[in-house]
């Protein structure tokens, strides 16, 4: 059973084929894609796929990615996860991102608030890992004010658009983790 999570203003919950176009316009629209390190998503069919790809993971213990919702409205605002799960090292990397027009008001602290404690209790997690694009102020500052540790920096780590980009690694443990619900 796909794991829903819910803070005082969102939900977090199983992307299902209905969220497509949501998730399309999330990852079509270049000031999300920035920092992300990836292609823009074109179509519905690409996304269905990625969908699936989502579910099999985490019925494969290899990741798991929600839809952030607000409660307040239906249809997502973002998403978030972990990827590169690993049950026998006990680690994964977390991963989100939020439709513009939500940045600024808390939504990605509350949402990766919840997303890490679950990671800590319920997976079981004794490592949550980050890679953030050194230019991603936002990312980097709100991971930080959460417990993070910067590691250092992989040089020409991710590309966006054709062009390498120094990436931040971070690591969460739960020794130093500020998982308030």
């Amino acid at each position: 059973m796909f794991p829903i999570l819910e803070t005082e203003r969102l939900i977090l919950r199983e992307l299902i084929e209905d969220d497509a176009q949501g998730i399309l316009n999330c990852f079509s629209n270049e000031d999300v894609l920035r920092y992300y390190g990836q292609n823009p998503l074109t179509d519905l069919e690409q996304v269905k796929n990625i969908i699936r790809n989502f579910s099999n993971n985490y019925k494969e213990k290899r990741g798991i990615k929600w839809g952030i919702e607000r409660k307040e409205t239906e249809g997502i605002i973002g998403t978030i996860g972990f990827h590169d799960w690993s049950s026998e090292h006990k680690r994964a990397e977390i991963a989100y991102a939020l439709l513009p027009e939500h940045w600024g008001k808390g939504y990605a602290t509350e949402a990766v608030l919840k997303v890490i404690s679950y990671g800590f209790t319920e997976l079981e997690l004794t490592r949550i890992g980050a890679v953030v694009f050194t230019e991603n102020k936002a990312s980097n500052v709100l991971l930080t004010k959460l417990g993070f540790q910067n590691e250092g920096v992989l040089r020409n780590y991710m590309y966006q658009n054709n062009v390498p980009y120094d990436t931040n690694v971070y690591s969460l443990l739960p020794t130093n983790a500020f998982t308030r619900n």
